[in-house]
C-alpha cells in the first residue's frame, strides 16, 4: 500500500546532508551501469521519488557533479557519501537507498543495466533484469 503523506528522512554518514521525503518512494531497482559502480564500488541500490517530495533539511555539505548530459549526482563533500541521482529532464531523482534511515520497508524489484555488470559477481535473484533501462516497466518508476 502506497502512503501518499508518508514522511521518509535520510541523509549522508557524516550528517552534513539531510533530506526528507513527503509521500511514496519507489521500491529499490539496483543498478548495474559503469557510472554506479565508479560512485558506490558496485551496483547502485536506487530508491525514487518525485522532485517536488524532496527537501533538503541540511545542506553544509551538499555538491552536485554532472556525470553526463542527462543527469548530474548528489553527494556530501564532507564525507563523500553518494546520496542522489537526478535527471534533468525527468520529474524524479534517484535516491540511494543505503542513505533511508531504516525501518525503509523498501524492497528490491529489479535489475538495470545489467549488461554493463561487473564481471566478479552473479545475480541470483528472480527479479526482472534488463540489459539497459527499465524504461519505466516495473512498478512505480516516476519517470
Amino acid at each position: 500500500m502506497i502512503v501518499e503523506n508518508k514522511i521518509t528522512t535520510g541523509g549522508c554518514h557524516c550528517g552534513a546532508v539531510r533530506y526528507e521525503v513527503i509521500g511514496p518512494l519507489r521500491d529499490v531497482i539496483n543498478c548495474h551501469c559503469s557510472m554506479c559502480q565508479k560512485s558506490h564500488g558496485n551496483f547502485g541500490p536506487h530508491s525514487k521519488a518525485r522532485k517536488v517530495n524532496i527537501t533538503i533539511t541540511k545542506n553544509t555539505g551538499l555538491a552536485w557533479y554532472k556525470t553526463s548530459d542527462i543527469a548530474r549526482r548528489g553527494f556530501c563533500r564532507e564525507c563523500g557519501s553518494g546520496l542522489f541521482w537526478e535527471p534533468f529532464d525527468l520529474e524524479a531523482t534517484g535516491i540511494i537507498a543505503g542513505t533511508i534511515d531504516s525501518p525503509t520497508g523498501l524492497k528490491t524489484i529489479g535489475h538495470i543495466f545489467v549488461g554493463e555488470k561487473a564481471d566478479y559477481y552473479e545475480i541470483t535473484d528472480d527479479h526482472p533484469q534488463f540489459e539497459g533501462s527499465s524504461d519505466g516497466e516495473l512498478v512505480n518508476d516516476y519517470k
